[in-house]
């Protein structure tokens, strides 16, 4: 389970799974998002999206901007 949100869902996330594994990530806009489960079953992904919620950003290569966020005046 990822604890911080995500504009989309990492590719280093997705590849680090196993066959039948899930991954849950917050993933979305900047103030709101949804909880994703990510599955995978060989090569396939499946994706089910389930309710609304609001994380603390993820910040990095994979995720938003340090500069831009910290700029954004979130808190």
């Amino acid at each position: 389970m990822v604890t911080a949100a995500a504009p989309e869902v990492p590719k280093s996330l997705l590849q680090q799974l196993d066959d039948n594994a899930r991954l849950i990530i917050p993933v979305g806009q900047k103030y709101s998002q949804v909880l994703q489960i990510w599955q995978r079953k060989g090569a396939k992904f499946r994706c089910e999206t389930t309710t609304a919620v609001a994380f603390v950003p993820l910040i990095g290569d994979e995720g938003w901007d340090e500069n831009k966020w910290e700029n954004s005046h979130f808190w």
